[in-house]
Parts: structure tokens; C-alpha cells; sequence
């Protein structure tokens, strides 16, 4: 055997299937494409969640309520959780650097503390927003608060 006599296994090969190259070639006409409408055009993509006529679902399911574009979403502590995490993590005070160094918040997170709980360490907040209540227990056990945008 040389190299020049190899061949590809009988059956292994097959020709390639010419579409649209006349009548003879057995695939022209319509070109296997069926026959008329969109999807035997140049072209053609078929829309998302279309269903063939049927009514879609995102218009047959009813709709309620809105999203609010103004709303503004807060990462929330409670003061509950301050006592834990300053004896975890061991903050000094609590400001967006510190949280984000050790993976509590994002880095474009907005911070909130809320007031459910009791706080014993004294401690320094600087964070984006904080409740009433929260500011009095804060203040209560020592600490300070200090609101920053």
C-alpha cells in the first residue's frame, strides 16, 4: 500500500447536497424549503415566544403593579447583628470601606441599619440611611452615627 492509494471507506463519503441549482439536480424549485411564507424568505428569524398565531402568553397572563424606576434599594443591617459582626469581622466602626473589605456589601451598595434588636459595643457608623429607633440605640450604647451620600 502507498501512500497514493489511500481512499476514504466505501459509503464513508457522500457528495454535498446542491440546493437551488436547477430542476435536474433534484433540489431545485423550492429548494427543500417547502413551500411559500416567511420561513422560505432570505432572511427569516423567528420572533421569541411566538407561538404560530396563538395568542401569546406574555399577552394572555394578566399584569399588575409597576416598578417604581426611583425606587432606592438599601443593603439592611439591624442593630441586632452589629454586636456579631464587630466580633467577627472586628470593626472599630462601621463605614462602607469596612464593609466592603470584608465582603458584607457591594461596592456601589447603599447601607441602611434598622432598629430590630439590642446593640452593646460602641460603635461608629457611616452609612447611607438609618431609622429613628436605630439612631437611639446606637447613641444609647456610645456609638455615633453619621450619614453619608
Amino acid at each position: 500500500m502507498k501512500l497514493h492509494e489511500l481512499r476514504p471507506a466505501k459509503g464513508a463519503t457522500k457528495k454535498e447536497k446542491r440546493i437551488g441549482r436547477g430542476e435536474a439536480s433534484g433540489h431545485g424549485g423550492t429548494s427543500t424549503k417547502g413551500n411559500k411564507g416567511g420561513q422560505s424568505r432570505a432572511g427569516y428569524k423567528r420572533k421569541m415566544a411566538h407561538e404560530g398565531g396563538q395568542m401569546p402568553i406574555q399577552r394572555r397572563v394578566p399584569k399588575r403593579g409597576f416598578t417604581n424606576i426611583h425606587r432606592i434599594e438599601y443593603k439592611v443591617f439591624n442593630v441586632g447583628q452589629v454586636d456579631h459582626l464587630v466580633e467577627k469581622y472586628g470593626l472599630t466602626d462601621f463605614s462602607m470601606e469596612n464593609l466592603y473589605v470584608n465582603g458584607l456589601v457591594s461596592q456601589n451598595d447603599r447601607v441602611k441599619l434598622l432598629g430590630n434588636g439590642e446593640i452593646k459595643a460602641k460603635v461608629s457608623f457611616k452609612i447611607n440611611a438609618v431609622s429613628e429607633k436605630a439612631k437611639a440605640a446606637v447613641e444609647a450604647a456610645g456609638g455615633s452615627v453619621e450619614l453619608v451620600k
